[in-house]
């Protein structure tokens, strides 16, 4: 082979694996989705949304089906507003519930949508009306520390009745 050929051949090689590294680095980044899907955006308010973040996945029956687009704080209500960003191919009802779900134990935070049993579908522009927050797990662990020590100073102040004899309590 002459050494241009295989210089053209390396030169190729050296595009595909560049090629092939940007194409890795948009589908671990979740920018892989900017190839013009139609879609609508709806709103859901949340008292506490952790840790999830723009670009997070929404998922239902755990399929995603869209994105989160945006995330603010609301002044008024005092409540965070995700706005979510669905493909046009996932029809949800009205009445469908959304949640802050965490994958595995410590994973990263998505949205999970359920659906309702309303005839209407959800348009853009609409707000999700049902939704649950996430669960914070310092909150958790406190409150089961909580209740562990209020389970045994209960136990330890001698609560417990004693029966005289004779008596059918």
């Amino acid at each position: 082979m002459e050494r241009t050929t295989l210089d053209l051949w390396v030169g190729l090689f050296v595009v595909a694996g560049l090629a092939a590294l940007f194409g890795l680095a948009l589908k671990v980044s979740n920018m892989d989705s900017f190839a013009g899907a139609s879609s609508y955006q709806v709103v859901a308010s949340f008292d506490n949304i952790g840790s999830l973040k723009v670009q997070a996945p929404i998922k239902s029956a755990g399929v995603v089906v869209g994105r989160v687009s945006n995330i603010i704080f609301n002044n008024k209500t005092f409540e965070a507003d995700v706005t979510l960003k669905l493909n046009s191919r996932y029809v949800f009802p009205k009445d469908s519930s959304a949640e802050v779900m965490t994958s595995g134990l410590l994973g990263e935070q998505y949205l999970a949508l359920a659906p309702g049993g309303d005839s209407q579908n959800l348009v853009n522009g609409d707000k999700i009306k049902l939704t649950q927050s996430a669960m914070v797990l310092e909150n958790l662990i406190s409150q089961f520390l909580y209740n562990k020590a209020s389970d045994s100073s209960k136990n330890s102040s001698g609560s417990g009745a004693t029966a005289t004899p004779g008596t059918n309590p």
